[in-house]
C-alpha cells in the first residue's frame, strides 16, 4: 500500500478510508507527476453461460477501471492476459480457444491495444475418491486481466469519492449496455441460487473507445468530480460504494428507463458513474450525444445520509447509509474475527455506527515554508546513512526524502560496515530503515539489532556513533525495533519499551492520525500539537513495557513524541484508530536529548502530498512531514 513511498492511489479512497478505489497508480519519480497506472478486471461467472462474452468483458471492465487516470491515449494501455482452464475437460478446450480467439484477433485489435504479456494455469480441475465415488470440482474458464499504462499526470487521478463541499452536483449514468441490462451471471442471479441465460457483452468495441476517449477528455477539462465504472453488483452498488467514499446520501430516479427496476440496479453490463456541477450537466451531456452515447441523470446528493431510490414519484427503497455500510462490511468483518482478534474486529465493525467525521488535520506550522532554502546548492552536504539488511524494503523512499532536505544519502548495508567498506564515524545522521529484516523470524528488528549487539566491534562503533552529540539518529518501523533492542547504547533510552506483536493479530497497513507532542526530539522541533495522517505498515507495533513503573515513567517524561488518535482528534487505544494496540496511543519515543527517534510510522513515505492516500486539497507539493526531515537539517548546520 505504501512501500517505496511513490503510491499515490491505493486502494482506500477519501477522508473515511473506503475500499472503493478502481485502479492503482505510482509516481514515476519523487520529483515527477508522471506516472504509471494498473487496473484489473475479471468475469468469470459470465464464462459459464458464454465464454468470449466474458474475455470481452473482462478486458472491457479493466479499461473501464483504469479510465479514471490521465492517460495519452487508448493504445498506450498495454494488457496481462492470466487464462486458466480446466484443459482437457469435455468442452473446456473450445471455450478457451474461442475465448483467445475473440479477444486477441477481433476484439483487441479493434480497440488498438496490444496483450505483450500473460501466463496460464491449464489443470483447474481437481479430483477425489470419497466413499468408493469419483469426485471433481470444475473451475469455469477464468480470464484475469490487469492493465497498465502510463499516466501523464497523477495529480488528475479520479475517484469514487462524491464530492459534497462544490456546491450543487448531479450523478450522470453512461450506460454502454445501452439500456439492454442483461442478467445472466450476475450477483444477482447468484444471491438467488441462479445463473442466468444472457449475460452481458461488448457489443461495440467503438463505443467503449469513444468511452475512454471521452471520460479522458471531460477529466482534461476538469469537468468530472467524481468517477466511479459499473461492473460487480452493478449500478446500485455503483452508487452506494460512491456515497461510502463521500459520506453522504443519494436520491436516485429511475424515471428515464422502461425496464424493470431490479434489472437497472443490479445488471453488470459496462458502463459508469460520474459526478458533475449542475451548470456542467448540459454540456456533459451535449458532448457524450454528439458521440451517440446516451447519459441519464440518475441522482443528487442529499444530506440526511439516505439512499433513497423513487420511480414516478414513488418511493421504491429507502435505508440509513449506516445501515447499509453494515450489510456492506458484515463479510469482511466475519472473515476478520474468525482471521485474527476478534475483539478488534468487532471495534472496527462498530465503529460504522458511530459520527466517524473522517481523517482530519491540524498543522501548527507552515509546510510551505522551504527550511532548507539557505542550504540549497551548497557544494558539500551533510552525509546520513540510511542503513538497511537483509529484507529491508524503505531504503529508497528514505533516501529520497533525506535528498529532498538537503542531504546525501548512502546506501549502507550492514555488510559494508562489517567489511569496513563504510564507517559509521564519516555520517552526520543514521537513518534505520523500515521492511522484514531477516523476515522477521528472528522477531522484528530483534535479529538485525543481535548482529550488531554479539559483534563487539560492531557494538564499539554504534555505541560511539550515538555518543557523538553532533550526529542524530532515527528508526522506522523495523528500524524503530532495532533501535529499540540497542537502548542500552544509547544514551537517554533506557526507558525506551520493546514493540511486539499488533493486539490485532496482523499486520496493518493503514493511513492513520497521530498527534505529534512536545518533546526534546530534534527532529519534530517546532511541529508539537500538530495532528497529520500517516502511513502505517508493520505487524509487530505495540508497545511493552516491563512493568507499570517503566510505562509511568515514560508516559510522564516528556520523550514521547507521537500518539495515535482518532478521527475526532483524540488520544485513542481502540482499533483501527492504533492500528497496533498500544497503550496511551504510544507511537514514537525520543532519546532525553531528542538526537534519537524511533518511530512505527512511515514519514518517508508521505513526505510529498500527492502520495498521501488522502490529503486536504490545499495541501500544495510538500506533504508536512518534509518539515521533520528539514529539522534534521537545520540540526546538522
Amino acid at each position: 500500500r505504501s512501500v517505496t513511498g511513490t503510491v499515490v492511489r491505493d486502494q482506500m479512497v477519501g477522508p473515511w478510508q473506503v475500499p472503493v478505489a478502481d485502479c492503482g497508480v505510482t509516481v514515476s519519480s519523487y520529483d515527477s507527476y508522471t506516472g504509471e497506472a494498473m487496473a484489473m478486471g475479471e468475469r468469470s461467472p459470465v464464462a459459464l453461460l458464454d465464454a468470449e462474452a466474458s474475455a470481452r468483458m473482462a478486458i472491457g471492465e479493466a479499461i473501464t477501471n483504469i479510465s479514471g487516470c490521465y492517460i495519452g491515449s487508448i493504445s498506450d494501455i498495454k494488457l496481462s492476459a492470466n487464462w486458466m482452464s480446466a484443459s482437457g475437460h469435455p468442452g473446456e478446450d473450445e471455450k478457451l480457444y474461442r475465448a483467445v480467439e475473440a479477444v486477441g484477433i477481433d476484439f483487441c485489435p479493434k480497440l488498438g491495444i496490444a496483450i505483450p504479456v500473460g501466463k496460464d494455469s491449464m489443470s483447474m480441475r481437481t479430483t477425489w475418491n470419497e466413499a468408493d465415488q469419483k469426485k471433481s470440482v470444475v473451475s469455469p474458464l477464468t480470464l484475469i486481466v490487469t492493465a497498465f499504462c502510463p499516466v501523464k499526470n497523477v495529480k488528475k487521478t479520479l475517484t469514487p469519492q462524491l464530492k459534497t463541499n462544490l456546491g450543487d452536483t448531479s450523478l450522470l449514468y453512461i450506460d454502454l449496455g445501452q439500456n439492454r441490462n442483461r442478467m445472466g451471471g450476475s450477483i444477482l442471479a447468484q444471491t438467488f441460487n441462479c445463473l442466468g441465460d444472457i449475460p452481458p457483452d461488448v457489443d461495440e468495441a467503438p463505443l467503449l473507445k469513444r468511452f475512454f476517449e471521452s471520460i479522458k477528455k471531460l477529466n482534461e477539462d476538469n469537468i468530472i468530480l467524481a468517477y466511479h465504472d459499473r461492473s460487480d453488483g452493478g449500478l446500485f452498488t455503483t452508487l452506494i460504494e460512491m456515497a461510502f467514499a463521500g459520506n453522504t446520501g443519494i436520491d436516485i430516479t429511475l424515471d428515464t428507463s422502461i425496464n424493470e427496476h431490479l434489472e437497472i440496479l443490479f445488471n453488470e453490463e459496462l458502463g459508469a458513474i460520474i459526478q458533475v456541477s449542475d451548470e456542467k450537466v448540459f454540456f456533459t451531456k451535449d458532448y457524450f450525444s454528439n458521440i451517440n452515447l446516451p447519459v441519464t441523470t440518475i441522482g443528487k446528493l442529499n444530506e440526511m445520509k439516505q439512499i433513497k431510490i423513487s420511480r414516478k414519484n414513488e418511493i421504491i427503497y429507502k435505508e440509513n447509509l449506516t445501515k447499509i455500510k453494515r450489510d456492506w462490511s458484515e463479510t469482511s468483518f466475519q472473515i476478520q474475527a474468525r482471521r485474527g482478534n476478534a475483539y478488534c474486529a468487532q471495534q472496527e465493525f462498530d465503529a460504522i455506527l458511530s459520527n466517524n467525521p473522517g481523517l482530519q488535520t491540524k498543522i501548527n506550522f507552515d509546510i510551505n515554508q522551504n527550511m532548507t532554502f539557505p542550504f540549497i546548492n551548497h557544494n558539500i552536504k551533510p552525509r546520513v546513512a540510511i542503513l538497511r539488511d537483509q529484507g529491508v524494503n524503505g531504503q529508497i523512499e528514505m533516501a529520497a526524502a533525506f535528498d529532498k532536505a538537503e542531504f546525501d544519502s548512502v546506501d549502507v548495508h550492514m555488510s559494508d560496515l562489517i567489511n569496513n567498506r563504510q564507517r559509521l564515524s564519516s555520517f552526520n545522521g543514521l537513518i534505520v530503515c523500515g521492511g522484514f529484516s531477516y523476515g522477521d523470524v528472528l522477531g522484528a528488528g530483534e535479529g538485525w539489532a543481535k548482529s550488531i549487539l554479539f559483534n563487539t566491534k560492531l557494538k564499539d562503533t554504534f555505541q560511539d556513533f550515538f555518543h557523538k552529540e553532533n550526529t542524530f539518529s532515527l528508526g522506522v518501523c523495523n528500524g524503530c525495533q532495532m533501535l529499540a533492542n540497542l537502548k542500552a547504547l544509547i544514551p537517554g533510552a533506557d526507558h525506551w519499551p520493546k514493540f511486539v506483536r499488533n493486539e490485532s493479530e496482523e499486520f496493518e497497513a493503514r493511513f492513520s492520525l497521530v498527534k505529534i507532542e512536545e518533546s526534546p526530539s530534534i527532529l519534530l522541533s517546532g511541529m508539537a500539537g500538530s495532528i497529520i495522517p500517516v502511513a502505517v505498515s508493520h505487524g509487530e507495533g505495540k508497545v511493552e513495557f516491563e512493568n507499570k513503573n517503566q510505562l509511568n515513567r515514560i508516559n510522564s517524561s516528556g520523550n514521547i513524541t507521537l500518539r495515535f488518535v482518532d478521527n475526532s482528534m483524540t488520544v485513542t487505544e481502540r482499533y483501527p484508530f492504533n492500528p497496533n494496540g498500544s497503550v496511551f496511543g504510544v507511537t514514537g519515543i525520543t532519546s532525553s536529548d531528542g538526537r534519537t527517534n524511533i518511530m512505527m510510522p512511515h514519514p518517508e513515505r508521505v513526505f510529498r502530498s500527492i502520495t498521501n492516500s488522502w490529503c486536504p486539497e490545499e495541501w500544495g507539493e510538500d506533504g508536512p512531514w518534509l518539515r521533520m526531515f528539514q529539522n534534521a537539517r537545520i540540526f546538522v548546520n
